[in-house]
């Protein structure tokens, strides 16, 4: 076993003794979960267990003893300061969720310390820059050093355990290290996307009182320079908690330095490069993370040190067959779920080289990925499927051009891929060869749930499914009424029914909130909010938001459906559907479709062809009652598209659009309310004749 992996090589094993297809399904009722472990399994176990058992049977072990299963787990592949007597104590019901009772450790030391113990000189992150080709790389030695100096920084400045501290930063290694020193004193970080506004910035630092920020002058993205200073000045005159700003410099401009602003680098240098781990109880806070904040309060979801840490480890490895030697690609930001699991906690404590990508998919041309990967040497890659169907709308030249053959599997996480850009993914990037694994999971549940992978040798991989759970995932399909659909070839509300390591544990300083809102709709079971399809065969699709159902006379339609349809046009590389009211039909989708630049031909044409293409694959019922073509849709910088956008366009309440700070170019917005406004226009003159 290489001494860097905790199980590394586990994986090729635990393939090799099993050969039957999986099926995973669920037909039993919830019932209220409620657990009281026994006693940790001895060190080892976790090892031996893998080595004999193949997936259905690890999995079925997950399910059926989930104390042997995750304590065996936990005291294997974590190193602790003091063990922990009891593996869980979690009633759903109420919220009630505690992992590995009166253990105790330090995710900064499982990150850093044990593997600079033993290849200090390991490449820890690549930060590929917004400049192709120069990029820069991290041992694992100097991350350990930058982030004691940072820690100590903090400590001189009065941050303390429990102290929460707003990280408003870029894609960087300073970034990282600024995540692991909060983990080191034991200070509870809460990144905000480096591309919010200052009102969204200030109340994610109000609602979690923070007592510091760290920041930087400026971001580099795509060829643009932002300022960031002049966003945090902004949104701390409302903020009365925080008493110190930390100020790096990401480029040479000089920033106007108030009296709470401390120069980073500067003060860093002063401080020495070893820093006391505190030992930390697995149920502390590790940090916070808002959701959206684009309509109500923002939500702080919490997330915990040891059960987020072994399950964002595990998934990582498992999911991604992550191997020694690797050079894993998930070009998330840090300021996502994604970027916090799988750019920086789950690589980083399995001792893996991982890459920290500054730029945008299409800079300096749509090569970027590619390029990338050929230059790094990228062994998986993980992307969003918006930033896959934008290449898509390119010649596929710019992939071909390059050398891929270091990949060996494909990710995408974000929202459901649609069919065209799973096939073009797997074909076109990935030459058909390498395993494309769609994955499913949020932002509250710490880390990916069904997923293809892991699954036993020579089992299937269908397009556009995320099919399998994880382990320790148990899901189950409800009704209308709150009760499970049972059997197979049937849809419904995604629940899971019983607890695991990585979910979340609260909304901070709202937990009747977090309650209400995953656990009350169905009680005994977390509530994901998305809608799913489990096949004939037992898998699993997720159908969307079960928000973005529309009900057309009568007829339940998830809006990615009806996108699936569109987007598996030739002439369509993207396409988004909203629900706007009717007096007739109670709702009807609009929808927003992107043609490929090179199209020839009138759009009314292309229209029909749309509609007939929705009638056939799914229903006439479902063709969208209005089509508007769009040089682009409204999207975040985390390529999200930002459906809010579309839906008032769409019912022409554009006055309010709220926020648009968060998009990649808020210009995209008054392009499509001109071609809205145009094609009002056309449909009164039509309607007249």
């Amino acid at each position: 076993m290489a001494a860097h992996i905790k199980g590394t090589g586990l994986f090729k094993t635990l393939l090799s003794r099993c050969r039957t297809p999986v099926i995973a399904q669920t037909r039993s009722g919830p019932g209220q979960h409620r657990c009281l472990s026994s006693l940790p399994p001895p060190p080892g176990t976790w090892s031996s267990q893998v080595s004999r058992l193949c997936y259905r049977d690890l999995y079925r072990l997950s399910i059926t003893d989930p104390d042997r299963f995750w304590g065996s787990a936990a005291t294997d592949r974590l190193r602790w300061v003091k063990p922990f007597h009891r593996v869980q104590d979690c009633e759903l019901s109420s919220g009630r969720i505690s992992w590995f009772l009166g253990g105790k450790l330090n995710v900064s030391v499982n990150c850093l310390d044990v593997h600079v113990e033993t290849h200090p000189d390991r490449v820890a992150l690549i930060w590929e820059r917004d400049e192709p080709g120069t990029e820069v790389k991290v041992t694992y030695r100097e991350l350990l050093e930058t982030t004691c100096r940072l820690a100590n920084t903090l400590k001189d400045h009065g941050i303390q355990k429990g102290d929460r501290v707003a990280i408003y930063m870029p894609v960087s290694p300073l970034a990282v290290a600024a995540m692991l020193a909060c983990t080191r004193i034991g200070a509870v970080h809460t990144v905000v996307f480096a591309g919010f506004s200052s009102d969204a910035l200030a109340g994610r630092i109000q609602d979690a009182h923070c007592k510091a920020v760290i920041t930087c002058n400026q971001a580099v993205r795509g060829g643009r320079v932002l300022d960031l200073k002049p966003t945090v000045d902004a949104a701390l005159t409302s903020c009365p908690t925080v008493r110190h700003v930390f100020v790096s410099q990401r480029t040479e401009k000089p920033v106007v330095m108030g009296p709470l602003d401390v120069p980073l680098e500067e003060v860093m240098s002063s401080q020495s490069a070893v820093c006391p781990a505190e030992p930390l109880d697995s149920e502390d806070l590790l940090f916070l993370l808002y959701t959206s904040g684009s309509t109500g309060k923002p939500k702080g979801i919490v997330h915990t040190q040891a059960g987020y840490l072994l399950y964002s480890s595990l998934t990582h490895q498992f999911v991604f067959d992550h191997q020694d030697g690797d050079v894993f690609g998930c070009v998330a930001d840090v300021g996502w779920i994604t970027g916090h699991s799988y750019v920086v906690y789950g690589p980083l404590c399995n001792g893996a080289t991982t890459v920290l990508f500054e730029s945008t998919p299409v800079y300096p041309n749509p090569g970027r990925y590619w390029e990338t990967v050929q230059r790094l040497g990228i062994t998986q890659f993980y992307g969003a499927p918006t930033a896959l169907r934008l290449l898509q709308k390119y010649d596929d030249h710019w992939v071909k051009t390059y050398d891929r053959s270091t990949l060996r599997t494909l990710g995408s996480v974000g929202e459901p891929i649609n069919h065209e850009a799973w096939h073009w993914f797997h074909t076109v990037v990935g030459d058909g060869r390498c395993p494309l694994v769609d994955t499913w999971w949020q932002t509250e549940t710490g880390g990916i749930c069904i997923a293809p992978r892991p699954a036993d040798e020579g089992s299937p991989i269908l397009p556009a499914m995320a099919m399998r759970p994880f382990f320790g995932i148990q899901p189950v399909l409800m009704g209308e009424k709150g009760q499970p659909v049972p059997g197979n070839s049937v849809g419904g509300a995604l629940c899971i029914s019983q607890p695991w390591p990585g979910m979340a544990r609260s909304i901070y300083g709202d937990h009747q909130r977090f309650v209400d809102a995953y656990f009350k709709p169905f009680p005994g079971c977390y509530f994901s909010g998305d809608g799913a399809f489990r096949s004939e065969d037992g898998f699993y699709q997720i159908t969307g938001r079960m928000d973005d159902v529309i009900n057309v006379s009568g007829h339940r339609l998830g809006t990615a459906e009806i996108e699936d349809a569109l987007d598996a046009h030739p002439a369509v590389p993207e396409a988004a559907v909203v629900g706007i009211p009717h007096d007739i039909k109670g709702e009807v989708p609009f929808a927003f479709v992107v043609l490929k630049d090179d199209l020839g031909g009138d759009t009314h044409s292309m229209v029909e062809q749309l509609r007939h293409l929705v009638t056939t694959k799914i229903a006439k019922y479902a063709v969208p009652e209005h089509f508007l073509v769009v040089r682009r849709l409204p999207k975040t910088r985390s390529g999200k598209i930002m459906r809010r956008i579309l839906r008032k366009v769409a019912m022409e309440t554009t006055a309010d659009l709220g926020d648009v700070s968060t998009l990649d170019d808020p210009s995209v917005v008054m392009e499509i309310i001109e071609a809205h406004e145009l094609y009002r226009k056309q449909t009164k003159l039509q309607e007249k004749k």
